[in-house]
């Protein structure tokens, strides 16, 4: 639009009014002023007296008013005044008005509005939106510079907790590696744990009968059948075990050389306000006078599993020495399922401190415990390992732990899982009875190949299936 009125403007209004205009007044002037005027006078005067004076003024007149008005005048006048200034309207109007000035102001003009104001538009539009481009990019900068330093201020932490662990579990499956060496098998000594339908009237005679048929020919020596659970405050009611006695004698009959032991637990109250708290000397004395009254039932021993029990209980070492004098006098064993030692030093502080459970009993309070009993078994199972490699290696590792410090003359059997269960602690595809076989083996073999009061604890007769017994007499009964 701005180009096309400019045309217009430019061209076509110079050319009409600056010639047409300056030509009318040249032709039509002459044709009036210069002919017409003095031809009238001069014809129309020698008609008169003096013919010739008329002549002589006339043609003086004409000649030289004529011609000089006529050569001043129409020629002068015409080709002077009107041509220059038709010249000067006509060639000065379009070149200064026409060409000067719509050609600067117009084409000026023009330059200035379509080319300069346009131009000066998309440069400043192009100036903000680098402007923008700008600023975004330096945001895009500023957030990939925050999430840097985000995803680093969280790797540090998380590659401080999990190159350890890393570690741990590649040292775990190295102690995996190797062979077990020859005879290190059952030794006559291995243990069971039942579950408490055979004391509550659930279980017949039947059932003893399959299950002396299921013990023939293995390593089992102990049977601990759930009698309790203890109260709080330590005591034990007879109705907690009302089948007990017949099922001592059926096992008697049965299997004459299998042990009975009551197996007597509870919640202690060391990580919340409910349960039994071995710090009072009156809970105490009754666990003891607990103990006397299911031992006159007719049990072989007492096997005491209370948790969660923290390293370092004193209180407990206490009820234990109690405890061996009443055992001891009848010459019952007393037996304990114990904690899974500290993988590295200290481990159960650190773990109590971040998870307000120390699962674990430094290696000095297991041999403390184990000095005092006359048989410990660990609870070697639910470990938290993912691998079953890892699991083999960590049960090898726990039974170098324990054979160190547990005395000579203390049972030690290590636990096996006759369970199956997925959850945070216990991963099904990795405690498995071959790999914790294997491990026990391994650890034993490392340690102390000759170890005769040394066995297996299998954890539990109700959820064993066949395949874990069959695991348990091909590698390790033979």
């Amino acid at each position: 639009m701005t180009d096309q009125s400019t045309g217009t403007d430019a061209e076509e209004t110079p050319s009409t009014d600056a010639e047409e205009a300056p030509r009318t007044e040249a032709e039509e002037a002459p044709g009036t002023d210069a002919e017409g005027t003095p031809g009238t006078e001069a014809e129309e005067a020698p008609g008169t007296e003096v013919e010739e004076a008329s002549r002589t003024e006339v043609e003086e007149a004409s000649g030289t008013d004529a011609e000089e008005a006529s050569g001043t005048d129409a020629e002068e006048a015409p080709g002077t005044d009107a041509e220059e200034t038709s010249r000067t309207q006509a060639e000065e109007a379009p070149g200064t008005d026409a060409e000067g000035t719509p050609g600067t102001e117009a084409e000026e003009a023009s330059g200035t509005d379509t080319e300069e104001a346009p131009g000066t538009d998309a440069e400043a539009e192009a100036e903000a939106e680098k402007d923008v481009t700008s600023g975004e990019e330096a945001a895009l900068r500023r957030r990939r510079r925050v999430r840097r330093r985000i995803r680093i201020a969280l790797a540090v932490p998380l590659l401080l907790l999990v190159l350890p662990v890393l570690v741990a579990l590649t040292a775990l499956r190295i102690n995996y590696m190797g062979d077990p060496a020859d005879g290190t098998y059952t030794r006559g000594k291995d243990a069971i744990w039942l579950g408490h339908a055979w004391v509550d009237g659930r279980k017949k005679d039947a059932d003893v009968t399959a299950l002396a048929a299921r013990l023939k020919d293995t390593g089992i020596r102990d049977l601990y059948v759930h009698s309790g659970p203890l109260e709080h405050d330590g005591t034990l009611p007879a109705s907690s075990y009302p089948n007990a006695r017949w099922f001592i004698a059926a096992v008697h009959r049965e299997m004459p050389r299998i042990r009975v032991q009551a197996w007597l637990g509870d919640v202690l109250a060391s990580e919340s306000p409910h349960g039994m708290r071995l710090e009072r000397a009156a809970t105490r004395a009754a666990v003891v006078r607990s103990t006397r009254e299911i031992l006159a039932t007719g049990f072989d021993g007492v096997h005491f599993d209370l948790e969660p029990l923290h390293s370092g209980d004193q209180d407990y070492l206490t009820l234990l020495d109690a405890l061996h004098r009443v055992t001891a006098a009848q010459d019952a064993p007393l037996s304990v399922a114990a904690h899974q030692i500290d993988p590295v030093p200290g481990f159960h502080s650190f773990w109590g401190t971040t998870t307000g459970h120390p699962k674990w009993w430094s290696q000095k309070f297991f041999g403390e415990v184990a000095r005092r009993v006359d048989q410990i078994a660990v609870m070697s199972y639910d470990t938290i390992q993912p691998l079953e490699g890892t699991y083999g290696g960590y049960v090898a590792q726990q039974t170098s732990l324990a054979l160190e410090v547990a005395p000579p003359t203390t049972d030690l059997l290590m636990g096996l899982p006759f369970y199956h269960e997925n959850r945070f602690g216990h991963w099904n595809h990795a405690e498995t009875v071959p790999a914790g076989v294997r491990g026990v083996r391994l650890g034993l073999s490392r340690t102390d190949a000759d170890r005769a009061n040394f066995g297996v604890a299998l954890y539990v007769d109700f959820a064993a299936e066949e395949a874990d017994w069959t695991a348990y007499r091909e590698g390790w009964v033979r």
